[in-house]
């Protein structure tokens, strides 16, 4: 008659030896429906994740939002008074069309996203209080404006571009010296920041040619 003591010993290892069997061919051999699970969570995670990331960003590119810093109503009220803002075509700039603007390649959804982030240069800058007052602001002025005009030359002015073309203007419909310019920015490859600057704020570009002609001299 077998000792019930150590039948019990007997079957404890092979109890535990079942169970890690049994686990590790789960982990080997995983249920079939766990792939398709693992697709759908991926999808509809990605969807929610994407469709967020979108909606944070449209809901921070609206002109409103820029606003809310009240250093920003400066500039704001500039752009309000020329013709980037009203005019008889109705076809009218915010902040974000010239800030965080991207053209129609997915390559630039990357370089959108690179600008809000950005942008918590200017979050630490009103915390700061860097430009909270017109006379502060007035003193980073041609700072903060040849910061933007750089970056536009970088990128072949694409702010400009996704409204203004040259492939798409009329020259019978522009002035003779507009049309001169243009048809030469064309044949020197030039972007239009570097001839535009100063037309949707008030216009610094002058104190940037003042200093470059100082450091000429003085070199």
């Amino acid at each position: 008659m077998a000792d019930p003591q150590n039948q019990n010993n007997t079957d404890t290892p092979k109890g535990q030896a079942d169970a890690q069997t049994g686990i590790l061919g789960r982990l080997k051999q995983p249920p079939k429906c766990s792939m398709l699970r693992m697709i759908v969570v991926g999808v509809f995670g990605g969807i929610f994740i994407w469709g967020g990331l979108n909606i944070g960003m449209e809901y921070t590119n609206r002109s409103e939002f820029c606003i809310s810093c009240h250093e920003m109503t400066i500039p704001y009220e500039e752009l309000k008074k020329t013709v980037h803002y009203k005019n008889r075509s109705g076809a009218a700039a915010q902040c974000a069309d010239c800030h965080v603007a991207s053209s129609k390649t997915p390559t630039d959804y990357m370089f959108k996203s690179f600008q809000k982030l950005m942008a918590a240069r200017d979050v630490i800058g009103h915390i700061k209080g860097t430009v909270d007052t017109p006379e502060k602001f007035e003193a980073y002025r041609l700072t903060m404006a040849q910061r933007v005009w750089d970056r536009m030359k970088e990128r072949d002015s694409k702010e400009c571009r996704n409204c203004h073309d040259f492939k798409y203007m009329d020259p019978d419909k522009q002035k003779d010296r507009s049309v001169v310019k243009h048809e030469g920015a064309v044949e020197d490859g030039k972007t239009c920041i570097e001839c535009h600057k100063g037309i949707a704020h008030k216009p610094v570009h002058h104190l940037l040619e003042e200093n470059q002609s100082a450091a000429k001299t003085e070199g």
